[in-house]
């Protein structure tokens, strides 16, 4: 399995002058994250692996979102139930790091990434760098630049239903 070291090499061949930095506690998930480094819950950048039709997708969320699964299978063409969650042992064959610990660069196969659009929100986001307690930095505007990521609107649409 990939380690920090690796998500650190990932980022200095992408020529990004960013460090990783590993903290004591759990960042694990984007609340322990947020709180670990004294951000904003949706400033976090969940990394999640999904099987769209058997094939991998590596979809990057804001912290303070859910994603919908229709909306990404329309993205894809398929029905939502063709949109699935990868199981740890997919997300770690197809990335090389373990749920709660996917950075959004050096997995070990080329993946599409989809960004969630609610990112937009925040000039600075915090991703996940390769374990359960290490994290880095970046500018959203070159986390999409050195992902190649595409923007899109897949995060649930908290007030539907809801009459204003």
């Amino acid at each position: 399995m990939l380690s920090p070291k690796d998500v650190q090499a990932a980022l200095d061949n992408l020529g990004c002058d960013i460090r990783v930095t590993r903290y004591e506690t759990s960042t694990a998930t984007s609340q322990e994250a947020a709180d670990s480094i004294g951000t904003e819950l949706g400033s976090i950048v969940k990394s999640l692996c999904f099987m769209i039709d058997g094939q991998p997708v590596v979809v990057l969320a804001a912290g303070d979102q859910r994603m919908d699964e229709r909306k990404i299978g329309q993205l894809y063409e398929v029905g939502r139930k063709k949109v699935r969650m990868a199981d740890a042992e997919k997300t770690i064959e197809v990335t090389g790091y373990a749920p709660g610990g996917v950075p959004p660069v050096g997995h070990i196969q080329t993946l599409p990434i989809l960004i969630d659009k609610t990112l937009e929100r925040f000039d600075l986001v915090y991703a996940a760098a390769g374990a359960p307690n290490a994290i880095f930095p970046i500018e959203l505007g070159q986390l999409i630049e050195i992902t190649g990521g595409k923007i899109v609107d897949i995060a649930r649409d908290t007030n539907a239903g809801v009459s204003l």
